[in-house]
């Protein structure tokens, strides 16, 4: 039989009601001739609130013990999932990672997927069953202790599944439809997407736009693993994203994606030198800062300023970083200025490989809008620029309607 992956997000199994919904969606699959993997998350609300009863019992946690709290979110849906799905006279079982097992590396609390073993769930499917709930977000560590994949694991989980046991598709519902040119909140005319490539998918994701986890969309790129985006509330066709050659044509900028919370951070006066770039970025990655867009200004008399962008929670750690970095001599700047009050605005499409003059388009519809650009970064599908966070949503609109997104290409 053709397996089909089936992965059910915390808002989508967020009481018993919405658990029955979602084992109907299930049933329906194995009437149509699949056995199913179906991949749960913790009811919505669950893992904050054990995430809280972890601080409220230790500040100090030891991690192991952290993933082994955390990760019983999961077992709990997997269990009440299987339980309706045998009341609807399917044969389902529920699964924990470490039964499968699920093996991951020993990074507790962030752990990554090395290998998922099949035989155990293909013996099953051999015979009766019809239905594996695995429980998402969790595995088993070479010390064979529980471990858990980090935020939005679930996603990952269920696109490790379906290259493992080379599922026809993997379904991952959510509590939106698809995933759109652009946030409807924030662009009334934002149109949902057929199709989109890996790739674009890629971008959208690790620039803001929150529906699909960064590390699922790598991993289903690596193993071409095809995704649909749909809603477990709304019975329409959603968005399935797959390899390039499966889009006949597309705009040539596929989606806005945008983030609120950036901070700009300008080194100034920075002796200017070989090695010095690595002399910045050494102790700022030591710290765990997520630097994104870099600019160098040209060098004057020896010196240059250095401009990066980060997320405004990490500023105070970044300052310290580079404070302590002057005074053990490692780096030399005039001053550090922070500017903690912008937004970065990206378009993305696999269009502009092959067409001209799309970053231009770009920066004349902000100008129109008297937006002021402060930094720039591009890559193949890709314009990004910091603005003024005042100026998103006009940004995000402005740039909507340049590109025409609210029609089909």
């Amino acid at each position: 039989m053709p397996r089909l992956v089936m992965k059910f997000g915390g808002t989508s199994v967020a009481d018993l009601e919405r658990i029955e919904n979602a084992a109907r969606l299930v049933q329906r699959e194995v009437e149509r001739g699949y056995h199913v993997i179906v991949i749960v998350s913790a009811m919505s609300g669950k893992t904050n609130e054990l995430v809280g009863w972890v601080n409220q019992t230790s500040h100090f946690y030891d991690a192991r013990e952290y993933d082994a709290v955390v990760s019983s979110g999961e077992n709990v849906t997997a269990g009440l999932m299987s339980l309706r799905l045998q009341q609807m006279g399917i044969d389902a079982r529920s699964w924990q990672g470490w039964q499968v097992p699920v093996r991951t590396t020993a990074a507790h609390g962030a752990a990554r997927i090395e290998e998922i073993g099949t035989a155990n769930l293909d013996a099953k499917f051999a015979g009766e069953m019809q239905v594996a709930v695995v429980a998402g977000f969790q595995g088993l560590s070479p010390e064979n202790r529980i471990t858990t994949l980090g935020r939005g694991g679930s996603d990952t989980t269920a696109v490790a599944f379906a290259a493992a046991f080379g599922a026809e598709r993997c379904d991952i519902y959510t509590d939106v439809d698809g995933i759109y040119t652009t946030d409807p909140r924030v662009a009334s005319k934002a149109r949902k997407l057929d199709k989109i490539a890996y790739e674009e998918m890629l971008e959208l994701a690790s620039l803001g736009a929150k529906v699909l986890q960064t590390r699922s969309v790598e991993l289903a790129m690596r193993y071409k693993v095809r995704l649909q985006v749909l809603s477990s509330f709304e019975d329409k066709p959603g968005t399935l994203v797959c390899d390039e050659d499966e889009i006949m044509e597309s705009n040539v900028v596929s989606g806005v994606a945008f983030q609120r919370d950036e901070a700009k951070m300008t080194l100034l006066a920075v002796e200017d030198r070989p090695g010095i770039a690595a002399a910045i970025f050494g102790p700022l990655a030591e710290a765990g800062i997520n630097v994104d867009m870099i600019v160098q200004n040209i060098s004057e008399e020896g010196h240059t300023d250095m401009t990066f962008s980060c997320p405004t929670d990490q500023v105070a750690r970044a300052r310290k970083a580079l404070e302590q970095a002057m005074a053990d001599g490692t780096v030399a700047y005039e001053n550090l200025v922070t500017d903690d009050n912008v937004a970065k605005v990206s378009i993305v499409g696999i269009g502009m490989r092959s067409h001209a003059g799309v970053a231009q388009q770009m920066f004349r519809a902000l100008a129109n809008e008297g937006v002021n650009i402060k930094v720039i970064t591009t890559s193949e599908i890709k314009v990004s620029v910091l603005i003024d966070r005042k100026y998103l949503e006009l940004a995000v609109q402005s740039l909507h309607d340049a590109f025409a997104l609210d029609k089909a290409g």
